[in-house]
């Protein structure tokens, strides 16, 4: 059974590297995120704006996986295969990115909204970045796995109603793109893992805005919801040092292309 890596100062800032690049490369798929774009050629874009900046795609070719990006729109809560459909507006479109450099990976995920998006699913967006955040806080030295997945279904299911999935889950990264611990997004306070620093995990909450559960679909990859109600993903990595959570990634440069780009909404945040 594997155990926990944890990290050295020096890994960490390889890390944040990392996940600054997959950063960057969504903020540059979210310049071209428009009605009618291409999930197909977003990918390509993003393979190519990866390998320019010295690393590989992440994703690409692990488990058999065939495309950089993860691109899930609406129903579909992750691991959509990018393809030649255009966007149309009202959709939500998640779009997971992953890289690998210096022998180390970098994670992050962002949900777009193309054009006007109805009142309901744009709180379920809010909620879901929310969440993310509420898990980051309780992210501290000696604190427990479960209080960060505590934080992030207490805010989604129990104050606003929406369903967590809970088939898939959050996880430890460094040299693997998944490592131990399993970071779930529901869970009890107190519970799991104490947390130490030189930890570093992705926190992710996948929420839907109907029932917590999913379906795989044919092409192997695909998850969607069992009710075919819309989705969203948000993914920050982290590490514990200090004692408190650092956040290695970055949206603030995706939101600030957001900003320029009047074919997609910001998803503002309440807290």
């Amino acid at each position: 059974m594997s155990k926990i890596v944890y990290k050295t100062d020096e890994e960490i800032e390889i890390i944040r590297e990392n996940c600054l690049l997959v950063c960057k490369t969504l903020a540059y798929v979210g310049s071209q995120l428009r009605e009618g774009a291409l999930g197909a050629e977003l990918d390509a874009n993003a393979e190519t704006f990866i390998r320019d900046h010295g690393a590989e795609p992440g994703f690409k070719g692990l488990y058999g996986c065939p495309s950089t990006l993860l691109i899930s729109k609406n129903e579909v809560v992750v691991h959509g295969l990018p393809n030649k459909e255009a966007f149309k507006i009202g959709d939500i479109v998640s779009i997971d990115c992953g890289v690998l450099n210096k022998g180390f990976y970098g994670d992050a995920a962002y949900t777009f909204a193309i054009g006007e998006i109805s009142e309901e699913v744009m709180r379920l967006l809010v909620v879901t970045k929310e969440a993310l955040y509420k898990g980051i806080a309780a992210a501290r030295k000696d604190k427990r796995l479960g209080d960060i997945s505590y934080a992030i279904q207490y805010h989604t299911e129990k104050l606003n109603g929406y369903g967590v999935v809970r088939e898939l889950v959050g996880h430890g990264l460094g040299r693997k793109l998944h490592e131990k611990p399993e970071v779930p997004n529901y869970g009890k306070k107190g519970r799991g893992v104490r947390l130490q620093d030189g930890l570093v995990i992705a926190i992710e909450p996948m929420i839907n805005m109907g029932t917590h559960r999913v379906a795989q679909g044919k092409d192997g990859w695909t998850i969607y919801t069992k009710d075919r109600q819309p989705s969203a993903h948000y993914e920050h990595t982290i590490a514990i040092r200090n004692g408190m959570a650092d956040i290695l990634s970055d949206h603030e440069m995706i939101e600030e292309t957001i900003d320029k780009n009047d074919n997609i909404q910001k998803i503002s945040l309440k807290i």
